[in-house]
């Protein structure tokens, strides 16, 4: 892939290619500098937010992010893909709602208040 919007967009694809629901990305440059962008997406069952964490994973690993890996691999509530400048959550829409990350990411934060 030749830029992080390249992979951004095809991550965005695969997810909406194999059935995710509400699917969000959000510009990280600007409030943290953890990643630069964080995708966050639903799955429907514990199977299906396994089968989307292991497709996002392995886009990651063919674009050439050899140390990506899947965190929460025991929970059937939500995985975390990390993809170094991408971060891509998928929940169940319960979980999903309860720590909306939307709302706390898609804010504008000071960058005092940023500490990670």
């Amino acid at each position: 892939m030749d830029n992080i919007l390249d992979l951004k967009n095809a991550i965005i694809k695969t997810l909406d290619a194999n059935k995710a629901n509400d699917i969000v990305s959000i510009n990280l440059k600007d409030k943290s500098s953890m990643a630069d962008y964080m995708i966050i997406a639903s799955g429907t069952s514990s199977r299906h937010i396994q089968s989307l964490s292991e497709q996002v994973l392995e886009k990651f690993k063919d674009s050439g992010l050899k140390d990506s890996k899947i965190e929460g691999k025991n929970s059937n509530e939500w995985k975390l893909v990390d993809g170094i400048d991408l971060i891509v959550h998928i929940f169940h829409p319960e979980k999903r709602k309860f720590y909306e990350l939307e709302k706390i990411w898609s804010e504008l934060i000071p960058k005092e208040k940023i500490i990670i």
